[in-house]
């Protein structure tokens, strides 16, 4: 059923109120209250107020959806298990490809043993944290939260066991796999921790973080020669590609180049793809045309999404000036990451409205930054994305 509201959000204010006046229907709201009931008045009042920003909302992302065919050249990053799927845009055109070399995708594939086989045995463990190296850096809560079943069960034991399987499958053919020949030594050292790990907890058919820590503390030396050759391969495939396009797109394009990075949020900080591409661009812009998007999943179309918000950043940019052009602070909010309220906000939680609830520390425990704010409660930095 199409209501008042609704129906407003998609005409302008002045054609619907004419609307309304011109119409019988005018005299009641439907509640059958009539024309001059002040709640009347009140309710039409508002929603005619609301129409205005459902107006700017549809003609904002009219824009937009134009301003997205505009936009070249733009480098896309999907970042992915394969070091990352490049796309560059130019000029109505698309090319996609994943330039960085298998080894990358291969040493990471086993580095992250450690964490296929915490994946399995997590919700077993005890959710006490024991006298370890670094147990104070183990947050109970969370620990709680991961080991949710009873260390009772061993239904752990079977996935354990298959994982095995999947492992020494990989070592046999180690030496077939045509890496570097220290490469196959430091994941053959991962392996062979694991599988030791797996056999002996199977056959104890018990587990705890000490004994855990003990297999990932051995095999760590392997993980870190992995970790070199990864990051040699990105850094090789990465900059091949930029090279290649770069020369393909010419130097007077290629310094207005934004480029966005589409990544989870684990790894949207100092992103590794990021890092390599940041010197290859036009200094004076890489500030701003840089972008790390953390997205919650991996997306179905990720160049479209980079684009959609890529086109909000880029008529942001030119917005921020042409409204606020009195007001730097506001115009560089509504332009970056910060909600346009987040000064006023905090002005106003730093004056402690009475009434206001506050979160108040255990006896004895230490108060830490502002979650929000990062900095004590007498300044304020930072914010969230802005919502017009």
């Amino acid at each position: 059923m199409t209501t008042r509201r609704s129906f407003l959000g998609r005409t302008t204010a002045a054609g619907v109120m004419a609307g309304l006046a011109a119409s019988p229907a005018a005299a009641e709201d439907g509640s059958g209250a009539p024309a001059g009931d002040p709640a009347v008045r009140r309710g039409r009042a508002r929603d005619a107020i609301v129409a205005v920003n459902n107006g700017m909302r549809s003609h904002y992302a009219a824009l937009k959806s134009d301003l997205i065919a505009q936009l070249s050249p733009v480098l896309v990053v999907q970042n992915d298990a394969r070091g990352g799927r490049f796309t560059l845009v130019h000029d109505g055109t698309q090319e996609s490809l994943h330039p960085v070399g298998e080894v990358f995708e291969l040493a990471k594939s086993v580095s992250h043993v450690p964490l296929g086989v915490f994946s399995i045995i997590a919700p077993h463990l005890s959710d006490r944290v024991p006298n370890v190296p670094g147990a104070d850096r183990i947050d109970a809560h969370d620990l709680a939260m991961v080991a949710f079943k009873d260390t009772a069960t061993t239904d752990w034991i079977t996935p354990l066991r298959q994982y095995a399987d999947t492992l020494a499958a990989a070592r046999r053919q180690l030496d077939q796999a045509g890496i570097p020949s220290e490469m196959v030594v430091s994941c053959a050292r991962v392996l062979d921790g694991a599988l030791s790990f797996i056999e002996v907890s199977t056959a104890a058919r018990s587990f705890d973080i000490r004994s855990f820590e003990d297999f990932s503390s051995s095999v760590y030396a392997g993980i870190r020669t992995n970790m070199r050759y990864a990051a040699e391969a990105q850094i090789a495939g990465v900059q091949g590609v930029l090279r290649k396009w770069r020369a393909r797109i010419g130097e007077e394009e290629w310094q207005d180049l934004y480029t966005v990075v589409l990544s989870q949020w684990a790894t949207s900080e100092l992103n590794q793809n990021s890092i390599i591409i940041r010197p290859c661009m036009n200094p004076a812009k890489v500030a701003t045309h840089l972008i790390d998007l953390p997205a919650a999943e991996p997306l179905s179309d990720p160049v479209f999404v980079a684009l959609d918000n890529l086109a909000r950043i880029v008529q942001d940019n030119i917005a921020a000036e042409l409204v606020f052009p009195s007001d730097r602070a506001a115009a560089d909010a509504l332009k970056g990451p910060q909600d346009l309220l987040a000064d006023e906000i905090l002005d106003q939680l730093d004056a402690a409205t009475p009434g206001a609830a506050a979160y108040s520390a255990p006896v004895g425990a230490g108060r830490g930054a502002c979650p929000v704010t990062r900095r004590g409660s007498a300044s304020h930095q930072g914010g969230t994305a802005h919502d017009l």
